[in-house]
């Protein structure tokens, strides 16, 4: 699966574990976790190959945010992406990363 990402601090946290944006700040421990997390989505041939792993619990939202997946990086957050299928070969655009609160409003 081809992962992008939305956000430019998104890109950040992955390659250099750190972004320039204050706002954007977690522990270093969910940034290795995030990393790990996208890694495995990278690896996967699609979103479906996802559903092996429970641990992700990987499902599609509804509602206000009807069109996005998420994945779970650990208790408390997630990881928000959009499906795009092209020529065969899925696309998983990261939009953001929300906290669990957060998710269920």
């Amino acid at each position: 699966m081809k992962v992008l990402f939305g956000k430019e601090y998104l890109g950040q946290l992955y390659e250099n574990g750190c972004c320039n944006d204050k706002r954007h700040r977690f522990q270093p421990q969910i940034v290795r976790k995030y990393k790990k997390v996208v890694d495995l989505m990278i690896s996967s041939p699609n979103v479906l190959s996802l559903t092996r792993y429970n641990s992700l619990c990987y499902e599609k939202l509804s509602g206000n945010k009807l069109g996005l997946s998420s994945v779970r990086v650990n208790d408390k957050y997630r990881i928000e992406f959009e499906e795009l299928l092209q020529e065969e070969e899925t696309i998983a655009t990261i939009c953001n990363i929300t906290e669990l609160s957060n998710h269920y409003k």
